[in-house]
């Protein structure tokens, strides 16, 4: 329970983010160790190398602070995130970041992908997705694995094929309710706490309070020269970390309508 709890927060908060300019065929990527935070202030002038006194005993190096899903966080060291409650200020360069990620989600009008996902024990799954705007999105996981996640433009429902049952969600009370609208602004329409970038990545991570029982917080992972999205984290109010990497991304096939259709007969769990 604990492993598709956190798979289906996973999918609620940053699947339907996955999006290209361009069908792509690549092979199946497995998520990376996320980037450290890259400050923008000028570099510090170069210290002069510490003295030891002989025969004093040297500390011995920390290893990164690991993740429940033995990935590098970022969640806690970085003073850029800032604490809970309050405001978190950007400067120019992270505001014009923040604008080309928001510009480049808002331009998706439909997706098909496959994804790999692991968990926070570690397992893996992998599936595929198919997305609409506004508000429609469906998630197949391969076999042996019986879930797929449906939104419909108001509810979101979570079924499990073997059981024949389903956990249905408001729309409205998932993070979904904005990264399936026709528009997003990330300085505007979320709670952005985050914005970075490296050689590799430009990275936004955003909180979600009180979002299915709990607080949230999803790093998005682009690239950093054709800013694609290449994976995610989501971190749920336990501390329990789910990466997600996505691959074949095409945006040029319009999704059945019939595939976003949610049974509101079948039984609730």
């Amino acid at each position: 329970m604990r492993s598709r709890t956190a798979g289906i927060a996973a999918l609620l908060s940053g699947l339907v983010l996955a999006t290209a300019s361009v069908a792509l065929a690549q092979s199946v990527p497995m998520p990376v160790p996320a980037p450290q935070p890259k400050s923008y202030d000028p570099p510090a002038a170069p210290r002069p190398p510490a003295t030891v006194a002989p025969g004093a005993a040297q500390q011995p190096a920390r290893a990164p602070e690991q993740s429940s899903s033995g990935f590098p966080s970022i969640f806690k060291p970085p003073a850029i995130f800032g604490q809970p409650g309050e405001a978190t200020a950007f400067d120019a360069r992270q505001r014009g970041l923040a604008y080309r990620v928001s510009a480049y989600l808002s331009n998706i009008r439909q997706l098909h992908g496959n994804f790999v996902q692991v968990g926070p024990d570690g397992g893996k799954s992998e599936g595929e997705f198919f997305l609409q705007k506004p508000g429609r999105v469906r998630f197949d996981y391969n076999p042996p694995s019986p879930i797929e996640m449906i939104a419909d433009g108001s509810s979101v429902v979570v079924r499990d094929r073997k059981l024949a049952t389903q956990d249905l969600y408001p729309l409205s009370q998932t993070p979904l309710r904005f990264l399936l609208s026709d528009r997003i602004d990330l300085m505007r329409d979320t709670n952005l706490v985050g914005v970075f970038a490296d050689d590799v990545f430009v990275t936004v991570v955003i909180e979600e309070r009180q979002i299915l029982g709990g607080t949230h917080r999803v790093m998005l992972m682009f690239g950093a020269q054709d800013y694609q999205l290449r994976q995610w984290t989501v971190t749920d109010p336990q501390g329990y970390d789910t990466t997600v990497a996505v691959y074949n991304l095409d945006n040029s096939k319009t999704p059945d309508p019939n595939m976003f259709r949610i049974d509101y007969t079948r039984p609730i769990q």
